[in-house]
């Protein structure tokens, strides 16, 4: 299977996952296009073109030619270069073709906050009004984009050239299908306390896989005796959003958080607005995401896959 095809399928599950829906992501790319016509030459030298494609900022080949062959792959959850390091490492003692990232580098992390927007779209389809969502999200964007403005942004995809190993990033693709798969399990389970919440992910291969790490889904608002009202799943979006969304949620039927992780501000702000929260966990939400994209792989043609750096291969096919 060809590099660039893995790319392409990785993108087409995560646009068929996504929370936006088909009819806002033809605008999204409608409206990225618009903005692409109306450049003067001497600016589109600096587009990315990848765009046109697909909406997914976080999501690109860091280093390597689409056509490359893969019929192995090194995967994790942070590859930096270290882990390319080990990746030059393994290739001395076994075939590996590509190292599959799920945190972005090189140009997928350089404005990988572009794809906080769609965090308003996930508001809304909450109950939150789209100008409030949008208007919350602004501040934030910000704050993130002022924070990544000055990291050493190519340090892994430079490694990657440097060891001629083809390096591809999948973000947000992978974060829309763990958070469609849980949002499915809650709202077809429709659980009635924070408890069965627990129960039910607890369920789920990788979260029980952690837990026995020690690093299981936990409470951290609320209790599991407090009654859950609206599941909302908070996996996607590139990174966490603004802490004034929990009082609009509160105005909502959500009465409950599922996420990855949550900083102690945002907790707070959950607290004071009496949303139970549930920390499903980091590395174990992002290892269901990248397997889910795998499976989609396998689909097409089963790849090796080593696994490394948070990640553990679960299959569902």
């Amino acid at each position: 299977m060809k590099l660039g095809d893995i790319y392409k399928l990785a993108v087409r599950a995560g646009m068929d996952a996504d929370p936006r829906g088909e009819k806002r992501l033809k605008k999204v790319l409608a409206d990225t296009r618009k903005e692409y016509d109306g450049l003067k030459e001497k600016e589109r030298e600096f587009f990315d073109m990848e765009r046109l494609d697909h909406p997914f900022h976080d999501t690109r080949i860091a280093y390597g030619s689409p056509d490359v062959e893969v019929k192995s792959m090194l995967v994790g959850v942070d590859m930096e270069v270290g882990e390319l390091v080990l990746a030059d490492r393994l290739r001395e003692k076994r075939s590996l073709d590509l190292v599959f990232t799920h945190h972005p580098e090189g140009r997928a992390l350089t404005r990988f906050y572009d794809v906080m927007w769609m965090q308003a779209d996930v508001l809304h389809s909450m109950g939150v009004p789209i100008t409030v969502a949008e208007g919350i999200l602004k501040d934030r964007i910000k704050q993130v984009a002022n924070r990544i403005l000055p990291v050493n942004h190519t340090r892994a995809s430079d490694a990657a050239r440097l060891l001629d190993l083809p390096f591809l990033c999948v973000h947000t693709p992978a974060d829309n299908m763990v958070t469609r798969h849980l949002q499915e399990i809650f709202d077809t389970k429709s659980p009635e306390s924070v408890g069965e919440v627990m129960e039910l992910l607890m369920e789920v291969p990788e979260y029980r896989h952690f837990a026995a790490l020690g690093v299981g889904p936990e409470v951290v608002a609320g209790s599991e005796k407090s009654r859950c009202g609206r599941v909302m799943v908070d996996m996607t979006g590139g990174t966490e959003g603004s802490k004034e969304a929990f009082e609009k949620l509160a105005r909502t039927e959500v009465g409950t958080i599922v996420g990855m992780h949550m900083s102690e501000d945002n907790l707070k702000e959950a607290e004071k607005n009496h949303i139970n929260v549930v920390i499903a966990g980091h590395m174990s939400s992002d290892t269901i995401g990248i397997n889910l994209i795998l499976d989609e792989i396998d689909k097409v043609e089963p790849l090796e896959i080593i696994c490394t750096s948070g990640f553990e291969r679960i299959r569902r096919i």
